[in-house]
C-alpha cells in the first residue's frame, strides 16, 4: 500500500472511531411511571406473579426467589446477617394483600421526582386514585428504584393513604 492510501484510510477510520452512538432511552421518570402503571394494572387483575415481578429493591424483583443452590447460599448467608430466600407462596400472599388495597376504578399520575439521599436511582411517583368503592385518594406515593439491570421496580407504596380514604 502506498503512503497516500494509508493516510486516506486513516482519515476515513478516525472519524468513525470517534463518533458516539446516541441511544434513545426513556428518561428515568418515564421508566418509573411505566412500572407504577403496570403494577396498578396487575393489582386490578389480581395478577400476583406480575406484581411480584414489578415489586422489589435495587437487588431485584421480590418474585425472583432464586434456585435451590442460590437459596442454599442465601440461607448460609442469613446466619451471618444476610437475608434468607423468600418462598414464592409468601410473595404471592403479600402481593394479594397489596392488590386488595389497591383495587381501583381509575388512576392518574400527577407527578414524579427524584428521591434524595439514595445510592441508586430512585423516583417517587405520585398517583391520584379512585378506589373500587368510588372514593378519591390523592397523592399516593410510590417509591420506584432502578435495578442494576436498568429495570424499575416498585419498592414502597403508601397503603395507609389508600386505606384511610375507604
Amino acid at each position: 500500500m502506498s503512503a497516500r492510501r494509508v493516510a486516506l484510510l486513516a482519515l476515513l477510520l478516525v472519524p468513525a472511531a470517534c463518533t458516539t452512538r446516541q441511544v434513545d432511552a426513556p428518561p428515568p421518570s418515564m421508566g418509573a411511571q411505566l412500572s407504577v402503571e403496570r403494577f396498578l394494572q396487575a393489582a386490578n387483575e389480581r395478577d400476583v406473579v406480575a406484581m411480584g415481578s414489578l415489586f422489589g429493591t435495587s437487588d431485584g424483583a421480590l418474585m425472583d426467589t432464586g434456585g435451590t443452590l442460590g437459596c442454599a447460599f442465601k440461607k448460609i448467608g442469613s446466619w451471618f446477617g444476610g437475608t434468607a430466600c423468600r418462598k414464592k407462596q409468601d410473595v404471592e400472599i403479600r402481593m394479594d394483600a397489596i392488590a386488595s388495597i389497591l383495587l381501583h376504578q381509575d388512576y392518574r399520575i400527577i407527578g414524579q421526582g427524584r428521591v434524595a439521599g439514595r445510592t441508586v436511582p430512585t423516583q417517587r411517583v405520585m398517583v391520584d386514585m379512585t378506589t373500587d368503592d368510588g372514593d378519591s385518594v390523592t397523592g399516593v406515593p410510590f417509591v420506584v428504584v432502578q435495578t442494576g439491570d436498568g429495570d424499575w421496580l416498585v419498592e414502597q407504596v403508601d397503603l395507609q393513604a389508600v386505606m384511610a380514604a375507604r
